[in-house]
């Protein structure tokens, strides 16, 4: 058998795109953040990541165009040889005071920062123990870790009980969850899962990439719900609400060392290029400068969540800015995301497996920036096609 055979033989994606309700790797023309451009079409977007708005500051533009200039557009290497750049420390010293931990770590994405941390600290013998709503980058390192993998019920502390105190108690373990899910907008009981690492002697690891910039004052949900001295590790991404490309690991000095020499994610990839670091630097300013962005996006949350509960949608567990509205059949799914679409109103439709069988949906997502004309031209547009649709 020919090793492309499968690939010759899978058609769904072309086959869904000759139907015209194929909703992904959609160029944009152009974008300003809460409006895109996708041919001659514009839309409100309402399914991106740029919760603060920032991608468009004009301090953080300006910081990215400044060091590319100064320093050109790569470091053409590694971290470990001559890609560290004197921006890339003082980047991490700010982002550890910022974090309120003694250290931090960058990485050229948020994937590898994940793959990296896990993978160099699970060794043979070892438990890393996770959330079955947990990112998949999470998940692929696990993978690439030489330990054992094991997984709870979402958000589920008793069920994470049930797994841990079935483990050998002399056994490393690392329990892993996200701050803020990526789909379902829910924040994690992080004093609970806490609690049970220290009594089964687990170290904890909180991937904040939705949860930095929108809780906490913008440093995220371990300082939102008062546990960070209780978590030993928090990830982070610079492609949300930094506006940029690259992600951290922040924690104890010791720990952060080990996995610098240690993280193949790290030593084998590039470094950040010298504008997204100074972007990300920007962005922090702007945070630490400009609060009422992070009161303005939350703000914009509740009430969005609000009226979609009003008008009968189930927006599951949402407690964030990214709200799902569950639809469940895949087909109905991708019909509102197309007649969404046609009404200038951007969602990511999310199917199997990226969420359980029974639970496609879309996913909407707010930034600072949007205006409240904004939001009532996507409240009427998605009552109308959810009346016409019976979804409510």
């Amino acid at each position: 058998m020919d090793l492309f055979d499968k690939c010759r033989n899978w058609t769904r994606a072309k086959d869904l795109q000759k139907t015209g309700f194929y909703p992904y790797f959609m160029p944009l023309d152009d974008t300003e953040g809460t409006e895109v451009t996708i041919g001659d079409k514009k839309l409100v977007m309402i399914g991106s990541n740029n919760y603060l708005g920032l991608t468009t500051h004009p301090k953080v533009r300006q910081a990215a165009i400044e060091a590319t200039r100064q320093f050109g557009t790569s470091c053409t290497g590694s971290r470990f040889l001559n890609g560290t750049l004197a921006w890339h420390l003082e980047l991490e010293q700010r982002l550890a005071e910022f974090m309120e931990k003694e250290a931090a770590l960058v990485f050229s994405t948020g994937y590898q920062a994940n793959l990296g941390t896990i993978s160099s600290l699970i060794g043979r013998g070892d438990f890393v123990i996770t959330d079955k709503d947990d990112h998949a980058s999470i998940v692929d390192g696990c993978r690439l870790s030489f330990g054992s993998m094991k997984r709870f019920r979402h958000n589920q502390p008793a069920d994470l009980e049930r797994v841990l105190c079935q483990l050998p108690s002399e056994a490393g373990k690392l329990v892993v969850v996200d701050g803020v899910f990526s789909m379902g907008g829910d924040i994690a009981p992080l004093q609970e899962i806490a609690t049970l690492c220290k009594k089964y002697g687990a170290r904890l690891m909180v991937d904040d990439a939705h949860g930095v910039g929108v809780l906490g004052k913008g440093k995220g949900t371990t300082i939102h719900l008062g546990v960070n001295d209780d978590v030993d590790l928090v990830m982070g991404t610079f492609s949300k609400s930094f506006a940029s490309l690259g992600g951290f690991i922040a924690g104890s000095e010791p720990v952060i060392h080990y996995i610098q020499h240690h993280a193949r994610s790290l030593i084998f990839s590039a470094s950040m290029p010298p504008g997204n670091v100074a972007a990300v630097s920007a962005a922090l300013d702007v945070m630490i400068e400009e609060p009422e962005r992070i009161e303005r996006v939350n703000k914009i949350g509740d009430y969005m969540r609000l009226e979609f509960q009003r008008m009968g949608f189930d927006t599951a567990s949402s407690q964030t800015p990214i709200i799902p509205i569950i639809i469940g059949d895949q087909e109905a799914t991708f019909l509102t995301w197309r007649l969404l679409f046609e009404a200038g109103i951007y969602t990511n439709p999310v199917i199997p497996p990226a969420v359980p069988a029974d639970l496609s949906l879309l996913r909407t997502s707010y930034m600072a920036t949007h205006t409240d004309e904004q939001m009532a031209f996507v409240l009427e547009g998605i009552h109308k096609i959810g009346k016409m649709l019976d979804l409510i």
